[in-house]
C-alpha cells in the first residue's frame, strides 16, 4: 500500500491504475481487497489532515522525509484516526516490522517512536468555522490545498464550499450507462436483481444505473455482451446537450477513453459518422475496444493534437462538435483524490491556455448552424466560464444556448447561469461543467 502512495506522490501516477494492477496481481479475499482500497484512497483523501498531525512529530520537514517512511506513517495515522477494525497496537507492529524489512532496524525504531508519540498525544480536532477561521485551518481539517479552498470560497458561497469539501472526501458511486441499442435500463436492472446485484436507477440520466454491490465491473452480467459502459452520471448528461441525430457527421475531440464517444454513437442509433480524435494512442485503443464491445460501427478513431489545426483529411465540416477538454480534474476528487496534491495553480494557467487553443481549432470545422459543446470535469472558473466567454468574445459567429432545454427532464435543475453544472455535494455526481454553443448561419 505504501508503495502505491509513494508512486502517486513521486511520479504523479494515478492511484486507480496502480490499485487495479495490484489487485489483479495478487490473490486477495474480498475483505482484503476492500481494505486495501479503503486504505489507499482514504490516506490520499485525508493526506492534508494526516500531515498536520504528522509534521509536529518529526524532527525534519515532511518534504525532506523519506517517501516510503512518510507514506507508511500516513497510512498508520489514517488507521488510527478513521478506522476501528484494526487495533492500534497491531497497526504499529505491522508498520514497524515492514519498515525493518525494507529499511533496517534504525528506521523501524523511528517509525515506532513517531506512532507511539502520536497515540500518546493525539487530540480531537474541532471543525473550523469557514467564516472566522484562517484558510490553512480549514484546508487542513478538510484535507485540501490552501489555494484551492481560497479559490472555491470566491466561486461558491461559504456554506456551499464547506459542503463541497466534505463531499470530496466521500466515495464516488459506481455508475453505468445502459446501451439502449441492446436493451432497456429496466431490463438491465432486472438482470442484476436476478443475480443478487444491488443496483438502482440513477436520478439524473435516463440511461444511468448506480451499482451498490462491490466487485469487478467486468464480472457484472451483460458487460462482455456490451449491454452497458462504465460512465459517471454527469458525464452522461453532456451527450444530451450535444443532441446528436442519426446520419450526422460529428467530431468528438479529446475523445479517449470513449465514454462520451460511444454514447454519441448510441444516441444517433449508430447511423452517421463519429470522428473521435485524441492525442493518446493508448487512450484511443481503449476507445476502440469499448466500441467493439458495445457493438458500434459508426466510430472512426484518429490520433490528433487539437491544439493544432486538424489535418485536411479530417477537417471536412461537422454537424456537431464535442470538446471534452483536458482539464485539472478538480470535479473528480472523490475518484481521484491524488489530483488535489499533484496539481496546482500553474497547471490551471497552462490548461486554460490549451483549452482556448483546442476550442478555436475545433470550432473552425463546424458547419453554419452547427452545435458546439465545451465540457470539463473541473470546478475552476478559469477553465470553464472564462474560457467560454473569451471564445464568444473573439468568435462573433457563435452564440451561447441555454443548457436547460436540452437536458433530460430530471436534470434540468443542473444549470447555473445557462451552463450545465453538476456538483458532488448537491447531485452526488462528479463536478462537471458544459456550455452549449451554436454557430450562426
Amino acid at each position: 500500500m505504501a508503495d502505491i502512495l509513494v508512486k502517486v506522490e513521486t511520479r504523479k501516477a494515478y492511484a486507480d491504475v496502480l490499485l487495479d494492477q495490484t489487485l489483479k496481481a495478487k490473490s486477495l479475499s474480498s475483505p482484503d481487497r476492500a481494505l486495501l482500497t479503503e486504505l489507499t484512497y482514504g490516506t490520499l483523501r485525508w493526506r492534508g489532515r494526516l500531515d498536520a498531525h504528522l509534521a509536529p512529530l518529526l524532527r525534519r520537514p515532511l518534504e525532506k522525509t523519506d517517501p516510503f517512511l512518510k507514506n507508511l506513517l500516513r497510512l498508520s495515522l489514517y488507521q488510527f484516526i478513521f478506522l476501528d477494525r484494526i487495533p492500534d497496537y497491531a497497526a504499529v507492529n505491522e508498520a514497524v516490522e515492514l519498515t525493518k524489512s525494507r529499511a533496517g532496524g534504525k528506521a523501524g525504531g523511528f517509525v515506532n517512536g513517531v506512532l507511539r508519540n502520536f497515540l500518546r498525544e493525539a487530540k480531537q480536532v474541532a471543525k473550523p468555522d469557514l467564516k472566522e477561521s484562517p484558510i490553512n485551518a480549514v484546508a487542513e481539517y478538510w484535507s485540501h490545498p490552501d489555494w484551492l479552498v481560497e479559490k472555491w470560497l470566491r466561486y461558491f458561497s461559504t456554506t456551499e464550499t464547506e459542503a463541497l469539501l466534505q463531499a470530496n472526501n466521500q466515495e464516488a458511486p459506481l455508475v453505468l450507462r445502459t446501451n439502449l441499442r441492446h436493451g432497456t435500463r429496466e431490463g438491465l436492472l432486472e438482470l442484476f436483481q436476478s443475480r443478487n446485484i444491488q443496483a438502482s436507477p440513477a436520478p439524473w440520466s435516463p440511461q444511468g444505473i448506480t451499482v451498490q454491490s462491490k466487485g469487478l465491473v467486468e464480472n457484472l452480467p451483460g458487460f462482455h455482451e456490451g449491454n452497458f459502459q462504465v460512465q459517471g452520471e454527469a458525464s452522461q448528461l453532456v451527450a444530451y446537450l450535444l443532441d446528436p441525430q442519426p446520419g450526422e457527421r460529428i467530431l468528438d475531440a479529446c475523445a479517449a477513453p470513449g465514454g462520451k464517444t460511444t454514447q454519441i454513437a448510441e444516441l444517433m442509433d449508430d447511423r452517421g459518422v463519429v470522428v473521435a480524435t485524441d492525442i493518446s494512442a493508448k487512450g484511443l485503443k481503449r476507445l476502440q475496444e469499448n466500441a467493439i464491445r458495445l457493438r458500434l460501427e459508426s466510430i472512426r478513431a484518429f490520433q490528433a493534437d487539437l491544439s493544432k489545426p486538424l489535418s485536411r483529411s479530417l477537417s471536412q465540416p461537422f454537424d456537431r462538435i464535442l470538446i471534452d477538454a483536458p482539464c485539472s480534474g478538480f470535479g473528480t476528487l472523490r475518484s481521484h483524490p491524488e489530483i488535489k496534491w499533484n496539481r496546482g495553480e500553474a497547471d490551471i494557467k497552462r490548461l486554460s491556455e490549451l483549452q482556448e487553443k483546442i476550442l478555436v481549432n475545433a470550432a473552425s470545422n463546424l458547419k453554419p448552424g452547427g452545435v458546439l459543446v465545451y465540457s470539463t470535469c473541473t470546478l475552476i472558473d478559469d477553465e470553464n466560464e472564462r474560457v467560454v466567454k473569451t471564445f464568444l468574445q473573439q468568435q462573433k459567429e457563435f452564440v451561447l444556448d441555454g443548457a436547460t432545454a436540452y437536458l433530460p427532464q430530471p436534470a434540468r435543475s443542473l444549470v447555473r447561469d445557462n451552463y450545465f453544472m453538476a456538483l458532488p455535494h448537491k447531485h452526488n455526481t462528479d463536478g462537471f461543467f458544459a456550455a452549449r454553443m451554436r454557430k450562426l448561419g
